[in-house]
């Protein structure tokens, strides 16, 4: 993932764009590693190296989750309706 990508998404969900530690950016950022997994494994089905790490970054965004569902929940709402995480 390239730093322009990476700059974007802390600048629109933190608060400037090397604000890497707030959990809304890591959210976002891992959903976008996520999403480019999903991605590569439709393509290469029997990649399980990448299959294992997609796996563990998807525990990892729920923990984050978890964790901001039990701090704020209004921001929480938010936060998964903008980077259409539910149905």
């Amino acid at each position: 993932m390239s730093n322009i990508i990476k700059k974007d998404i802390f600048k629109k969900y933190g608060s400037s764009e090397k604000d890497s530690g707030s959990v809304y950016s890591q959210v976002a950022l891992f959903t976008s590693r996520i999403q480019h997994l999903t991605d590569h494994l439709k393509n290469n089905h029997k990649d399980y190296g990448t299959q294992k790490s997609l796996q563990i970054m998807v525990g990892k965004r729920r923990k984050l989750l978890d964790y901001l569902m039990n701090k704020d929940v209004v921001k929480y709402r938010e936060l998964v309706k903008d980077l259409k995480l539910r149905k």
